[in-house]
Order: C-alpha cells, then structure tokens, then sequence
C-alpha cells in the first residue's frame, strides 16, 4: 500500500511539473531582434620631439603620411554605421606653435573632410576634441567613402627655440566609436 501511494506521488508530481512550467515558445523572437554594437579602435598617434621639429623650414612641413582607412571599404559595413566619433587628443610640451591638419581622402584622391588644429607652445593644457558623425554631426558619407587620411604637421613658430621643458614633443592621437545596426 505504501509503494502504491509513492508511486502515485511520484506521477502526480511529475504531471504537476511538466504542466506547471512549460510555456508554448515563440521562436519569432528573433525577427524583432536589433543590435546596435559599438566599435572602438585607434585610428593614428604623431609624435615629434622638437628637435626633429626644428631640423626644418617653418614653410615646409615637418610631418606629412598618409594613412589607409578601409574601416568602411564593405558595403554591408558601411549600409549598418548609424554613428560615429572621432575623439583627437592634443599634447605639447614644445616651443613652437603648430598646426596639424587631417584630410579625409576618398579613394580618387578627392578630399572629403579637413579637421584642422592650431596647436598652442608649452605651456599649454592637453587638448581633447570630439568629432561627431551621424546625427546632430558630420554626413556619415565622409567616413563611409573615406579611403586614406593625410595627416600634416606644419610648425608655425622659428626653428631655433628650444623648450625648457625636459624632452619636449608634440603628441597627437586619434580614436574613434562607431555605432552599427545589426538586423
């Protein structure tokens, strides 16, 4: 009599659970799934020491490369960018005023875009400068179709100051954050 009691428990309960905790599934879910990822990465660093800065002429600049920027080649990739910020980070400890210029080159050779910046002598305080695309910003055409950066430093001030600073340089960084929708 008691095996027959426990056995009719152990079914009841079993009965009780599979009823009790079981829910139809809706596996459309995933149609009304968006993601929007964000992406970060370092785009460029200059760095010069003054004296490099003053082995030149102040009319010729004294550093110009040219970057590839492919982050936008796909165009599955480059469909999805809702957003994005290019944050550069200024830094110099140097004599000399500057003037840093970054141009955003499509794959012509055309420019898109110019950030330009005017750099103060030591004692200046450490720059940061966002720079917003999307919305509220810059047409996110400029980073979708920019193929190469070109980045020229140009030193305003004379070639034979010198910082009292120990080893004075000029320090320009570049990161950005983009923002994609994933369906």
């Amino acid at each position: 009599m008691r095996r027959l009691f426990w056995q009719c428990l152990t079914v009841a309960m079993v009965l009780f659970v599979a009823v009790s905790c079981s829910e139809e599934q809706d596996f459309d879910q995933f149609d009304d799934l968006s993601v929007t990822p964000t992406l970060a990465s370092s785009i460029f660093y200059l760095e010069s020491d003054e004296d490099f800065i003053n082995q030149g002429s102040t009319l010729v600049p004294f550093y110009s490369q040219t970057f590839n920027f492919d982050a936008f080649n796909e165009q599955f990739v480059a469909e999805r960018l809702l957003e994005g910020t290019i944050t550069y980070e200024i830094e110099n400890t140097t004599s000399k005023q500057l003037n840093v210029t970054i141009e955003f080159l499509d794959e012509l050779g055309n420019v898109l875009d110019v950030e330009t910046f005017d750099i103060d002598p030591a004692p200046a305080a450490q720059q940061t400068i966002e720079v917003d695309y999307g919305p509220g910003g810059k047409s996110l055409d400029i980073l979708t179709n920019t193929s190469t950066l070109r980045v020229t430093g140009t030193n305003l001030g004379d070639s034979t100051s010198v910082s009292t600073l120990p080893e004075p340089v000029v320090v320009v960084r570049s990161a950005a954050e983009f923002i994609f929708r994933l369906e």
